[in-house]
């Protein structure tokens, strides 16, 4: 590779740096041809490429990138997975692969240009996808207005069998006879109490009067009673 072939990937490897999301370097050894080519299309499908380039390369689109948190990661064979979208699925796929065939070794990458180190990019692999997170946003939110709307309908429906109850019992749609307080022992007392009422004022029977004096009956009487004296008197002479 000639100097003007080294500087073309220098460019090329620092705009991907720049464009990328999330980076990710992996130890690549023991990786066959045929595997790489499987993992490059898998990780297509991700939003993510694949790129081995040598380290001295690497570092000088490092340098030319201003992404210094990627240098202390190009020692040894290393791989740079660039990731333009979900880190999650990128690093997943590069798990699930590894589970597979035993090979790849996280070494560490940056997020939105923080570096991170093996055991956090090996965290972000057992993330829900952001599709996974955006459902269950979507299902959290959408909660709480399904029991608002479950709740109404609740509402709606135990008013509505009130009312019918209500003009069944014939309160609605016309004067009704007030029930009797407390049922029928209520009505039954009060009955009774009527009864005692009416006995009471039919006992309590007003005295006669006395009628007035015939003054031809007293006349006679009061001569009847002077001739009875006047006849005692003669006898006792």
């Amino acid at each position: 590779m000639n100097r003007d072939q080294k500087a073309a990937v220098i460019e090329e490897v620092a705009r991907e740096i720049d464009a990328a999301d999330a980076i990710f370097a992996v130890d690549y050894r023991g990786i066959s041809v045929k595997q790489s080519a499987d993992l490059r299309g898998r990780l297509e499908d991700a939003g993510a490429s694949f790129r081995v380039v040598k380290n001295r390369l690497s570092l000088r689109a490092a340098d030319q990138a201003g992404a210094d948190g990627l240098k202390s990661l190009l020692e040894g064979p290393t791989a740079l997975t660039f990731v333009r979208g979900d880190a999650a699925t990128a690093a997943k796929t590069l798990a699930g692969f590894r589970r597979e065939h035993g090979l790849l070794v996280f070494k560490g990458g940056t997020l939105n240009g923080d570096a991170l180190s093996a055991e956090e990019v090996e965290a972000i692999s057992r993330l829900p996808s952001r599709d996974a997170l955006y459902g269950q946003l979507v299902g959290v939110a959408a909660s709480p207005l399904s029991g608002l709307v479950r709740g109404l309908a609740g509402l709606i429906s135990g008013l509505g069998s009130q009312l019918r109850q209500i003009e069944e019992q014939g309160l609605v749609g016309g004067a009704a006879a007030p029930a009797a307080e407390n049922g029928p022992v209520a009505a039954a007392n009060g009955a009774a109490e009527a009864a005692d009422a009416a006995g009471s004022v039919g006992d309590e029977s007003p005295e006669p009067a006395e009628a007035p004096g015939d003054p031809v009956a007293e006349a006679a009487a009061a001569e009847e009673e002077q001739e009875a004296s006047e006849g005692a008197q003669a006898h006792q002479e």
